[in-house]
């Protein structure tokens, strides 16, 4: 039996839904300082790949604290469309991890990275949503799936 994909699609073609990428390309036709050749000559591809929610992959990881980093790879990236999230969390090395990282709005998770056995850890196992404050007293955010702060 095939395992459900780490990933999720996100409704991208509903009216009024923004992905923080900016203007589109109308504000910018006729803006002074720009140069016509430049503005019309810009490539039609973006370079942000939206449409996916890696909120499963996020959860997954962090299922897997403790286990060998082979195995868990080696699952995860069967599961995805490209392993490059994967690595929006996980360090090769402590040094090069943060304790915590942002994955949305106002999501968190706790970040991870490959110790000198191969096992997948924390960088700051002492990190919960209970010592979290935060940005902002309008959003839910959350710590590993874990709401902290007050909510509206």
């Amino acid at each position: 039996m095939e395992k459900a994909p780490l990933y999720r699609s996100v409704n991208t073609r509903t009216h009024g839904v923004r992905h923080g990428l900016g203007g589109e390309f109308r504000h910018e036709r006729h803006a002074k300082g720009v140069a016509a050749s430049d503005a019309t000559h810009l490539p039609m591809h973006g370079k942000h790949r939206h449409g996916r929610d890696y909120t499963p992959l996020f959860r997954f990881l962090q299922s897997r604290v403790g286990r060998r980093w082979d195995e868990a790879h080696a699952e995860a990236c069967a599961r995805l469309d490209t392993p490059e999230p994967l690595f929006w969390l996980v360090a090769r090395r402590r040094e090069d991890g943060q304790a915590m990282v942002r994955t949305g709005e106002s999501s968190y998770f706790s970040g991870l990275f490959v110790d000198e056995e191969g096992l997948l850890q924390r960088v700051d196992p002492t990190l919960n949503a209970q010592d979290l404050t935060p940005d902002c007293h309008c959003c839910t955010h959350t710590l590993n799936g874990v709401r902290f702060g007050t909510s509206p």
